[in-house]
């Protein structure tokens, strides 16, 4: 059952983590909570779970119809796009996601005997972090200039284009009407605002480039007047539930004028926004997937269908790679509740990533978004616990969403497995990646090109 929560503003939601703090954890010492944590965070019933029953396959349901609806629903601007970029490379050590650079990494000189390359000599002190970040196949400076989260954004625009071509109208228009969310943190915020400006805001209209400032909080600690925000903790972001909820928040949600001038949204403007959306699409910066294909047809299109039968959020459900399983959220049949659901790992009391088959791919769509998220702000998320830096901080997990509305959990007859960059095993696959979005015919001429029409529109 989701806590109390009270989401008028951050200043209302922080005021709400001290009350909970107060209120579960009173008299407690953090070395104390983090004993408990486990027990606190822990899904209730977890002994009802079983593999999923209620998996929809996606090549079952799809259709040349439904694809062709995902097409026109882009063209014509009736899907939302949510782009999560706040998050921290904190095992990759190289800072905010969006901003990994590949040409930091060290060049492939030389391999081992057994085909992998040896680390190059690095100084400084993320020489460690890229001790494994070589591909055998890959040099990171043999591809493009370009950040992890202007990948992300070119190849949508160059797919976006590319379709708009196919249908024979005119790319700038259809770019003009889509709507865009792009949530930064804030240490991120001055270099990737100015990335956004320096290329016309990607052929979008400023008004329609939005963005949120997803902030860190100072940890929790217990005083003589009971807990309270202790400004020599290390600030920490909320993961992904509370950026969920910030969206509900008044004032949270701004566009930028092309002088980079602030325009802050009230919350019924921007819900009066989305009203008009039959898709929202949240994005991942770190899903490898996204830099080959960024406009699924297929998942889309379902989505789409799948609204109309009074879904609220669909989840793509992925096989967990058992060469290199990670942590992530677990899908399950609940027989308490009669459905499937999907749980984050830290609330499944120290599941091995091994025993968790079947994964949640943090690629959701949310068909008629208006619906859920003004049932999230009436009702909040569930508030689990983390102790660090002997201070409490709360993490909320945006999956689940999945509790506070009719959500379809969608597979495919052979899954794909899941591939984001998170730690420096995964840089292999992320150089790969970046290389097949690179050799794309005319990509890299559609990018010139591109910076080319926004310097002059900018003139």
């Amino acid at each position: 059952m989701a806590k109390p929560l009270d989401l008028s503003s951050l200043a209302s939601y922080a005021e709400s983590c001290r009350r909970l703090a107060e209120r579960d954890f009173g008299g407690l010492s953090p070395a104390r909570v983090a004993d408990m944590s486990e027990d606190y965070n822990a899904y209730q019933g977890l002994e009802n779970l079983s593999v999923p029953r209620q998996l929809i396959y996606l090549e079952d349901r799809l259709t040349d119809s439904l694809r062709a609806r995902a097409r026109s629903a882009i063209l014509e601007g009736r899907i939302f796009w949510e782009h999560a970029a706040a998050g921290e490379a904190t095992r990759l050590k190289l800072g905010p996601k969006y901003l990994i650079d590949p040409h930091r990494l060290p060049r492939i000189e030389e391999h081992s005997a057994a085909g992998f390359p040896k680390p190059a000599q690095t100084n400084g002190p993320d020489a460690a972090s890229l001790d494994r970040f070589q591909s055998p196949m890959v040099n990171p400076q043999d591809l493009l200039p370009l950040s992890l989260g202007d990948r992300h954004f070119w190849q949508w625009v160059f797919e976006v284009t590319r379709l708009a071509e196919e249908a024979g109208l005119v790319p700038a228009e259809v770019l003009a009407r889509q709507n865009l969310l792009l949530i930064i943190n804030q240490q991120a915020r001055a270099e990737i605002t100015r990335r956004i400006l320096e290329v016309d805001f990607l052929g979008l209209l400023p008004e329609n480039f939005l963005f949120m400032t997803q902030p860190a909080f100072h940890g929790l600690t217990p005083g003589p007047a009971g807990w309270r925000f202790d400004d020599s903790t290390p600030p920490r972001l909320h993961n992904h539930g509370q950026m969920a909820m910030q969206k509900t928040m008044d004032c949270q949600i701004f566009h930028l004028d092309r002088a980079g001038r602030e325009h802050r949204l009230s919350r019924a403007e921007y819900f009066g926004r989305l009203a008009g959306a039959e898709d929202l699409i949240s994005y991942n910066i770190e899903d490898l997937g996204c830099l080959n294909r960024a406009l699924d047809f297929d998942t889309i299109g379902l989505a789409l269908a799948l609204g109309d039968e009074g879904y609220d959020m669909t989840m793509e459900i992925v096989a967990n790679n058992p060469d290199h399983p990670v942590k992530g959220g677990l899908c399950a049949y609940d027989s308490a509740l009669g459905r499937d659901v999907v749980i984050e790992s830290f609330r499944l009391r120290g599941m091995a990533p091994a025993d968790i088959s079947h994964l949640n791919k943090n690629f959701n769509h949310y068909p008629h978004p208006l619906r859920i998220l003004e049932r999230l702000h009436k009702d909040g998320l569930f508030m689990p616990v983390k102790v660090e830096d002997e201070a409490l901080y709360f993490q909320p997990v945006q999956g689940d969403l999945n509790f506070l509305g009719k959500t379809a959990f969608i597979t495919r007859h052979q899954p794909e497995l899941l591939k984001s960059w998170k730690s420096s095993a995964d840089t292999p696959e992320a150089l790969a990646a970046m290389a097949r979005q690179d050799n794309q015919p005319g990509f890299a001429a559609f990018i010139s090109q591109s910076l080319k029409d926004a310097a002059r529109r900018l003139k």
